[in-house]
């Protein structure tokens, strides 16, 4: 049964890569009315995205605000030497790439699992009610969700507390907020409450595209529920997983910003510091504009990096690529 379904899903699928064709000039002009609603856009990303990259010779400066830009003494790779052999930069690299695959797997695994319980969930008006409910607090500023946090994970009246307390799991309250060792488990878990219904939406897209056919074989051979999905739904959004998953690979530098900056206070700092907060503290607040560019010219670079790798490891698998 299974390997009926598997075959049927993956002629499918070779059926859609022959139908793709090549982008020629005409295609371009059929399409020109799409190209011209294209152009706003690629100018606000040359503009906001590629114009500034010139600023990134502040890196290789010990740049004076008050200097003209050729008056500005050149250092060379020296702020990037004082990075790599800063601790307290080594400490918020560490804490970023922790957080931000923390965030990778927990956002990824409950996203797919919530899309395919909701999929198969018949009743459209509770569908829809779960759906609205799981969107909800994406909309909300991370200054509402981390006081929304602290309230809950508070030590007098937090309900984090007191359900722990009452079943038994812990004999008093705990200062969850004050031991690092509890902070990147509570970013990952206030990344999934606040983004777990948006970032279904597009594996709902993807399932909504999967042929019923299909799903019609797989009754045929007698599938249930738990073999549809593993047979017939997962294959059909694995094309759609693996593009947004290097997309996300190539974030892996942005733990985030807001969360940590607003809740990582006093004993948690050694493991709240990011880069970005790390370019605010010793760059952009002590006026060392040079070394707050350097480090983001290193958070650039490995995120190119990373991309590249995990495009190539999908090319090498024979999944889909962005490149």
């Amino acid at each position: 049964m299974a390997n009926n379904v598997t075959a049927l899903a993956d002629n499918k699928l070779q059926g859609k890569k022959r139908t793709g064709h090549k982008i020629t000039w005409n295609t371009l002009v059929k399409q020109k009315q799409l190209i011209f609603m294209s152009v706003p856009m690629l100018i606000y990303v040359l503009i906001f995205s590629y114009v500034p990259i010139w600023g990134w010779l502040m890196a290789f400066q010990n740049y004076k605000p008050a200097k003209g830009f050729f008056e500005q003494k050149w250092v060379g790779l020296q702020n990037f030497k004082y990075l790599l052999r800063d601790d307290n930069f080594i400490r918020d690299f560490r804490n970023t790439i922790c957080m931000s695959f923390i965030n990778l797997v927990l956002s990824y695994v409950t996203a797919i699992v919530l899309a395919l319980l909701l999929n198969e969930i018949k009743n459209v008006f509770f569908k829809r009610t779960v759906q609205t409910i799981s969107y909800l607090p994406h909309f909300l500023s991370w200054v509402i969700v981390t006081g929304i946090v602290a309230t809950c994970l508070s030590t007098e009246g937090g309900i984090v507390n007191i359900v722990l307390v009452k079943l038994g799991i812990i004999n008093s309250p705990i200062n969850w907020l004050s031991e690092g060792k509890y902070f990147w488990g509570i970013v990952g878990a206030t990344n999934v409450w606040k983004e777990l219904g948006w970032n279904t939406i597009i594996y709902l897209g993807a399932i909504t595209a999967i042929d019923p056919a299909l799903y019609e074989a797989a009754d045929l051979d007698g599938a249930g529920r738990f073999k549809k999905m593993q047979h017939v739904t997962l294959p059909g959004i694995k094309a759609t997983f693996v593009v947004l998953l290097i997309m996300s690979i190539g974030h892996v530098m942005e733990a985030g910003f807001e969360i940590q900056y607003l809740l990582g206070k006093g004993p948690v700092l050694d493991w709240s510091e990011t880069i970005d907060i790390y370019v605010i503290k010793y760059g952009i607040n002590q006026f060392n504009y040079s070394l707050a560019t350097a480090a983001g010219i290193f958070k650039s670079v490995i995120a190119i990096i990373m991309l590249f790798l995990a495009n190539n490891v999908a090319k090498r698998l024979g999944e889909e690529r962005l490149i």
